[in-house]
């Protein structure tokens, strides 16, 4: 007799079947609590499995417009920010126009200067309040979509808040 063979006894051998098949069953336990996934290959249950899949593949759809949703009112904030310190430059340059109607000549120079100034300013303020690449400030176009129905989007369009 060689010392691999071992002789079981029916009992015994159902036994040992039972304890491998607790064992696998264990695995593929743990396994699922590890990934959070009732199925993990598509073996398991090839239905349950390509259905887990399909809405996987929805859910990033989701939460690419999720994403894109919040750039958009990101880019809309920028805007906003930059219409709100364009709107005090221009009330700067209304005190400037006040203060130039009972201004002398010297003083008449120094107030045109100071508005140029504040003009070249909202310029600059206009050409620099955008978004990742979005400017609404500059007449910037963005489309935000909802879902994968066409008419599902909202398109905001911006305006030219130069001084020109």
């Amino acid at each position: 007799m060689a010392i691999n063979d071992i002789t079981l006894a029916g009992g015994m051998r159902g036994n040992l079947v039972n304890l491998q098949l607790i064992s696998a069953l264990q695995s593929r336990t743990t396994e699922r609590l590890a990934t959070g996934k009732r199925v993990n290959t598509a073996v398991d249950d090839p239905a349950a499995y390509f259905a887990a899949a399909a809405h996987r593949s929805r859910a990033g759809d989701l939460a690419a417009r999720k994403d894109a949703m919040g750039e958009a009112i990101q880019a809309v904030k920028a805007a906003s920010q930059g219409i709100d310190a364009i709107v005090k430059l221009i009330e700067q340059a209304k005190g400037l126009t006040a203060a130039a109607r009972s201004a002398s000549g010297a003083d008449l120079t120094t107030l045109g200067d100071q508005f140029d100034s504040l003009m070249a300013q909202v310029d600059k303020l206009a050409a620099d309040c955008g978004y990742k690449g979005t400017n609404f400030l500059d007449d910037g176009v963005l489309v935000v979509e909802f879902s994968e129905v066409a008419d599902s989007n909202l398109t905001i369009t911006g305006f030219d808040a130069s001084t020109a």
